[in-house]
């Protein structure tokens, strides 16, 4: 199945996460298929960019969002 969900990026103790799609089977940080946006949770307005487009166009094939996608996005 096809997943949206976070990949961690940076450094420690500063994470920065890219939103992606990739296959359920895969680890956190393996490959993808296409990012679609990131968030970065250190910054002190939360920054949280999506593709709306193409968030769309993932869910209207069938992917799944995460529910830390799910919730994340609903914020947006």
């Amino acid at each position: 199945m096809t997943m949206i969900r976070m990949t961690r990026m940076g450094r420690k103790k500063k994470p920065f996460y890219r939103i992606v799609v990739t296959d359920s089977r895969k680890r956190r940080d393996g490959g993808w298929i296409e990012s679609i946006g990131h968030y970065n949770p250190v910054s002190p307005s939360k920054d949280l960019t999506i593709d709306e487009e193409r968030l769309n166009y993932w869910l209207s094939v069938g992917a799944q969002m995460s529910p830390t996608v799910k919730r994340l996005a609903g914020k947006k």
